[in-house]
């Protein structure tokens, strides 16, 4: 049932937001160039890696020796516009209908942080990635690693399709709030360091 939920929610809203899509595309390739659409590999379904799909909302400046500048230099003020309304997230429904990812369950991470997972934490993987999930619900970026980390672990025991019904209401209200887009004193997060990891992501 919840496949059959995440290919008509997917579907239904690739053709319903198929003009902001365009628009998007156009104001982000005059704005910032191309390519218009990021890529980066996270850890999805029993920590299996794929390939996930946001709407760019970085510049590629670089330093003198050739590395790019933090996030915080990079994040243009269209990007900061395109976070606020969670609109560079928009490109994941391709994710969702392909089946690396659900509409509703923990945010997928960098495959990198599988192993600084505790036992706890790890069972977080045992269900597919969503473009929302408790945890963004209860404080986005805005709450600690291992807070989200007990969010998530808590939607995993719970989870049920009114569960996610209730999630996603929830996420359109605290996108229109524009709450918990980034973690105190950083542009986007800090890196995850580990279970004992106080920090925000």
């Amino acid at each position: 049932m919840k496949r059959l939920f995440d290919i008509f929610g997917a579907g239904i809203g690739l053709i319903v937001l198929a003009p902001a899509f365009l628009v998007l595309t156009l104001l982000i390739r005059l704005r910032m160039g191309s390519p218009v659409i990021f890529k980066q590999s996270r850890a999805g379904l029993d920590g299996a890696v794929f390939v996930v799909y946001k709407f760019r909302s970085m510049n590629d400046k670089r330093d003198e020796k050739g590395e790019l500048l933090p996030d915080a230099e990079r994040l243009t003020d269209f990007g900061r516009a395109l976070r606020r309304y969670s609109l560079d997230e928009l490109p994941q429904l391709w994710n969702v209908l392909n089946g690396a990812m659900s509409l509703v369950g923990p945010r997928p991470l960098l495959p990198e942080y599988v192993p600084l997972y505790d036992e706890n934490q790890r069972r977080r993987l045992s269900v597919k990635p969503g473009i929302t999930g408790l945890a963004q619900i209860s404080g986005r970026n805005a709450i600690s690693w291992p807070d989200k980390f007990a969010l998530d672990v808590w939607y995993v025991d719970h989870q049920s399709f009114w569960l996610d019904i209730k999630i996603i209401f929830k996420t359109v209200l605290k996108i229109l709030k524009r709450e918990g887009i980034s973690a105190p004193g950083d542009a986007t997060m800090p890196r995850f360091m580990g279970s004992a990891s106080k920090s925000h992501e």
